[in-house]
C-alpha cells in the first residue's frame, strides 16, 4: 500500500535497503551497480530503486537531510514495507584526530542532541545501536578491500548551524564524527525488531582543514556504496 511519502505497492521493495541522504545519490546507485532496475518512488523527490546486484535483490532510496526525515523514511520501510534491514550510507565530519577524510567509519552508536526518543516513553536515556551482525560483515568486507576505516560512537545531530557548538566534549568523549540521521534510524529498526546500520565516509573535518573534492568524493563514497552492497546480498 502506498504512504502519504512513498508510491511503492507492497514487493516493490526489497528486503535490504540502501539509504543514502540525497535521492540522487540513490540514482546513482542504482544506474552504476544494479541491473533490471525499477523506480519505485518519486514522491517529493525522494527517489527509490530496486534491482539486483550479482544477482540478489536489493533496494536503493533517498532518506533526505536530518532526523525527523530519514525518521519517516525509515519508519514506512520497516512498518508498511517488510523491509529488515537498512544500511545508511552517508557522510560526516570528522572529529577525532587519527580521523581522517576519506576513512570510512562503521557507527556503532549514536549519540544525540535531539529529542526524537522522547516519543518512545521511557524513564531515562535510549542507547540506539546498530545490528552487530550487519556491522560484523560489514567490517570483514572493509578488511577484505583494505580500506581505511574507524568503528565507533557518532553524534547524531539535529543542527547544521549551532549557535552553541558542544563539538569539544563530544570529541573528549571518543566521538569519531558528527553526522545528522543515525538516532533515528536505530531507533525506528529496535522498535520495529529490524535491522540498521550506519556506514559514513568523512568528508570533511571539524578540527583540520580537511575536505573533499567533488571528484574525491565520488571516489571515496563508492568505496562505501561497494561495502553496503556486498553486506547487504550477504543478508
Amino acid at each position: 500500500m502506498a504512504t502519504p511519502h512513498n508510491s511503492a505497492e507492497k514487493g516493490d521493495i526489497a528486503k535490504t535497503v540502501l539509504m543514502p541522504g540525497d535521492p540522487l545519490r540513490a540514482k546513482f546507485i542504482a544506474e552504476n551497480f544494479l541491473t533490471d532496475v525499477k523506480c519505485f518512488n518519486e514522491v517529493r523527490g525522494m527517489l527509490g530503486f530496486t534491482g539486483k546486484y550479482e544477482g540478489k535483490e536489493v533496494s536503493v532510496m533517498g532518506h533526505g537531510m536530518g532526523i525527523p526525515s530519514i525518521g519517516i523514511y525509515t519508519y514506512e520501510l520497516f512498518n508498511f514495507y517488510d523491509v529488515d534491514n537498512i544500511i545508511r550510507v552517508g557522510s560526516a565530519g570528522g572529529m577525532q584526530d587519527y580521523v581522517n577524510v576519506r576513512d570510512i567509519i562503521f557507527a556503532i552508536g549514536a549519540h544525540t542532541d535531539s529529542n526524537y526518543g522522547f516519543q518512545f516513553g521511557l524513564p531515562g536515556t535510549f542507547c540506539p545501536t546498530a545490528t552487530y551482525d550487519i556491522l560484523e560483515k560489514a567490517v570483514n568486507i572493509a578488511r577484505e578491500k583494505k580500506v581505511r576505516f574507524h568503528v565507533g560512537n557518532v553524534l547524531a545531530s539535529d543542527a547544521f548551524y549551532k549557535k552553541c557548538d558542544e563539538g569539544d566534549r563530544y570529541r573528549k568523549l571518543g566521538t569519531l564524527a558528527v553526522e545528522m540521521e543515525t538516532v533515528a534510524l536505530y531507533m525506528n529498526a529496535a522498535e520495529a525488531g529490524k535491522n540498521a546500520l550506519t556506514i559514513l565516509t568523512v568528508s570533511d573535518h571539524l578540527y583540520k582543514s580537511e575536505e573533499l573534492s567533488a571528484a574525491e568524493r565520488q571516489t571515496s563514497f563508492t568505496d562505501m556504496m561497494e561495502i553496503a552492497l556486498k553486506t547487504a546480498i550477504q543478508l
